[in-house]
């Protein structure tokens, strides 16, 4: 079972992801403790996420994909979805700490975040494909705002993962540090957000939410679609070959749609 830490410093309030064994993938009561947690911040100076034991986060469990109970996985994606919205609605500057893997959603997530500070180690990509399923959440809209349509694309739909200082390069993150400077280099970002003014910072992260809004519909078709997909053979076979760590095999299910 993994569990979602919540504490405050300095009036910054820091959410922990822990469940190490399972690279901090969240189940349905986390996803539901952190939407809990960042909206109970609204008048905190600004919020930190970061994972436990040297993991940032692999997204929704995916333990939910390999035996689905259709209702409960529903309820998965549509409060993943939930999740990233509250923390772009946030009125507070969100920062992602990313040390370790960003994968699947945990990598939506730091697409979801104001800003993303990365250790060298950590690395961030996209497992949808690979394992059944689809990054509807952030990865194939607004991540090609962030890095452009063709390295979206290739992120989104190949599944390969990058380097701390590739994400650097391409844009998702706005700094590298050392793996033992991240604490350091949070707080030094968040010295910075403590002598602006709260309310026009909130005016201005509102403001450039436009292409976030403007992706809402799309995520909301294509989750339908990941809803209608629940059960598919595509996915149990995705699912079940990363749970077998083994390579999956689409061959049959890309025969049957030929």
């Amino acid at each position: 079972m993994g569990s979602i830490h919540v504490t405050e410093r300095r009036d910054v309030v820091w959410i922990t992801i822990d469940a190490p064994e399972r690279r901090n993938a969240y189940d349905l009561a986390m996803a539901q403790e952190m939407i809990r947690a960042v909206e109970d911040a609204a008048e905190a100076a600004a919020v930190v996420v970061q994972g436990a034991e040297g993991s940032f986060c692999a997204g929704g469990a995916l333990t939910e994909l390999g035996d689905p109970d259709p209702a409960q996985l529903r309820r998965l994606f549509t409060t993943s979805a939930r999740l990233l919205d509250t923390i772009r609605a946030c009125p507070r500057p969100v920062i992602a700490a990313v040390d370790g893997a960003a994968a699947g959603g945990g990598n939506e997530l730091v697409v979801a975040c104001d800003f993303a500070i990365a250790t060298e180690r950590a690395t961030f990509g996209q497992t949808g494909p690979k394992v059944g399923s689809a990054p509807v959440l952030g990865a194939t809209n607004v991540l090609a705002v962030q890095v452009g349509e063709r390295r979206a694309k290739e992120m989104a739909m190949l599944c390969r993962r990058y380097s701390a200082a590739q994400a650097l390069e391409w844009g998702l993150v706005n700094e590298v540090v050392a793996n033992d400077g991240l604490d350091a280099a949070v707080e030094r970002w968040l010295d910075e957000i403590d002598a602006l003014s709260p309310r026009y910072l909130e005016i201005a992260k509102t403001s450039s939410n436009q292409w976030w809004h403007q992706s809402r519909d799309n995520m909301a078709a294509n989750l339908g679609a990941l809803v209608q997909a629940i059960g598919s053979e595509d996915m149990l076979e995705g699912a079940r070959a990363f749970l077998e760590k083994r390579k999956p095999d689409f061959r049959g299910a890309r025969r049957r749609k030929s």
